[in-house]
């Protein structure tokens, strides 16, 4: 296990133990944190998106240029 991993599964553990009113303040906590926030959104999206098929760059952007975007 990385250093890495070992701290957050550190975070983890401590955060589990919590109570369910104290879980949703640590929480409520993080999401004050804009920059936090925006990263939580962008994780939740990629994780959404995971299994959708993808496509080269070099056509999305042909395509956006023939549309007028």
């Amino acid at each position: 296990m990385s250093v890495k991993e070992a701290k957050a599964e550190v975070f983890w553990m401590a955060f589990s133990t919590l109570q369910k009113k104290e879980r949703q303040s640590v929480i409520e906590r993080l999401l004050k944190d804009t920059e936090f926030r925006e990263d939580l959104i962008d994780m939740a999206i990629l994780e959404q998106r995971r299994e959708e098929s993808s496509r080269p760059l070099e056509d999305y952007l042909a395509e956006k240029k023939n549309r007028g975007n």
